[in-house]
């Protein structure tokens, strides 16, 4: 879809994002209270040869953040290819006021193209039937200018970030799984910006990483551990982004109960986040320095598969008996976390659809972060703006006594039946170091969604990419500026 701005062509629809405060009497329909109201879409059908009009209802403009734009254009953006039409316009004088006062007119635009794009994915990879789409040009009325064609290419890229991301996080097991997922690492990033390393068997072995090991032993598919590292300004401190990535989970021996297990391969959704930022910021081309590192494996049951009692010996020294093989992430994520202060990451941002306890917490619009308050609180900053919320929670040393094991320094498991979110951050801060600012998202919560609404669809929601990128983005910035 060509997408534009100014006013000189002729579309075949015009698009009104329309406040609950706005009279629209310049409209030539009567546009009534409950079509402003937010998440509402309206149709006004013109006669043949004549413009249709769609209202799109943004809610009050009291309640405005960028997301709630984001959120309009997704639902346009359905309700247009719907109806089958070839060409809009989205007339934007509802954000004049926003634009002068609040955000500007650049951000305006980035946040509608994002969320056009994502609300009108489609994951149709293994249909017989594609998706047909109708929509060639969209026309955004406003001046035309190089900050407003840069807006628009930096929502596209944002955009396509993040569908990189779902479109891995939807793969069925049987196309995507530990051998896989990194041939496709390797081919995306092989003649990229960053440095790409892959280290399996007798690697992993060299660089002790045993849990990762453990958790992949049972798997025809061997584990791997990924290490990609952007670079543009070595002066910057390394900032480590820490992905799980079990591309199905089904807990190992303690194999999963349900009758539908397949959302199980959601598990690597933190390691596709980490990825679909490290898109977005090399296309973007931000001035930093990173590192992403991924913990690749999958948790099935076999004879080769580690048991209940098993006991893991790390290299800082800590020993873990495995209580529940189905606590695989955090034995995985403990390698990668003594890794990143092994390179010198002086910030680990770490990111894992862990625990379903999370979602009882906070239900499934939310993530929950754990670790360090400043860097908390400027990831929550970037998530208000991405629209990837977060929740800060307690990391509470009283419930220590709960990891205990009669046989080893930990135990994978609790034996509290309570707080299973809280006593997972409680794990994994064991392999932090103290001299270094570390954060831990649990998303179990928020990596997919069950029903079209806003710019989600129903499938993986990319969460976390734009989340990342805006941090990075935001924190490089402040570095250049002479901050943190």
């Amino acid at each position: 879809m060509h997408i534009v701005a100014g006013q000189d062509q002729t579309v075949d629809t015009l698009i009104y994002p329309l406040f609950e405060e706005d009279l629209a009497h310049h409209l030539a329909y009567e546009v009534r209270p409950h079509m402003k109201q937010r998440g509402q879409t309206t149709w006004f059908f013109g006669q043949r040869g004549e413009q249709h009009l769609l209202v799109v209802g943004m809610g009050k403009r009291t309640d405005f953040q960028a997301e709630r734009l984001r959120e309009a254009a997704g639902n346009a953006g359905r309700a247009a290819e719907r109806e089958g039409v070839r060409s809009v316009g989205v007339k934007l004088e509802a954000l004049q006021v926003l634009a002068a006062n609040e955000l500007t007119m650049a951000s305006l635009i980035t946040a509608w193209v994002e969320g056009w794009l994502l609300g009108t994915y489609v994951f149709d990879t293994y249909k017989s039937k594609k998706t047909v789409r109708t929509i060639e040009q969209m026309q955004l009325h406003v001046d035309a200018s190089s900050e407003i064609d840069e807006a628009i290419m930096t929502g596209r890229i944002r955009a396509k970030g993040t569908i990189f991301t779902r479109e891995m996080v939807n793969e069925p097991a049987n196309q995507l799984n530990p051998d896989s997922f990194v041939e496709r690492i390797q081919a995306h990033y092989a003649e990229g910006k960053a440095q790409l390393r892959v280290y399996r068997g007798e690697q992993l072995e060299q660089l002790q990483m045993r849990g990762l090991i453990t958790v992949g032993q049972g798997s025809p598919h061997p584990p791997a551990f990924v290490e990609l590292r952007y670079c543009t300004d070595p002066s910057l401190p390394l900032t480590a982004l820490v992905g799980k990535g079990v591309t199905f989970d089904m807990g190992g021996m303690n194999v999963k109960s349900g009758k539908d297990i397949s959302d199980a391969r959601f598990d690597m959704g933190g390691a596709a986040a980490v990825l679909g930022a490290m898109d977005i910021l090399m296309e973007l081309e931000v001035k930093t320095n990173v590192v992403a590192l991924l913990v690749i494996a999958e948790n099935v049951p076999d004879g080769a598969a580690y048991l209940p009692s098993d006991i893991i010996q790390y290299p800082n020294g800590i020993s873990v008996q495995v209580g529940n093989t189905d606590g695989e992430g955090r034995l995985m994520l403990a390698d990668a976390l003594l890794y990143a202060h092994r390179i010198g990451a002086q910030e680990v941002v770490e990111l894992a659809t862990l625990t379903g306890t999370i979602g009882v917490a906070l239900g499934l619009g939310i993530a929950g972060i754990f670790g360090n308050e400043g860097l908390s609180h400027a990831l929550i900053r970037a998530g208000e703006k991405s629209g990837d919320r977060l929740w800060p929670l307690p990391i509470i040393d009283e419930y220590e006594t709960f990891l205990k094991s009669d046989y080893a320094d930990l135990n994978n498991n609790s034996s509290s039946p309570y707080g299973g979110a809280i006593m997972a951050a409680l794990f994994l801060r064991h392999f932090v170091d103290p001299s270094q600012r570390w954060v831990h998202i649990d998303m179990a919560n928020t990596v997919q969604a069950h029903a079209a609404c806003g710019h989600y669809i129903p499938g993986a929601t990319g969460y976390g990419a734009r989340l990342l990128t805006d941090y990075i983005m935001e924190r490089s910035a402040s570095y250049m500026q002479g901050g943190m």
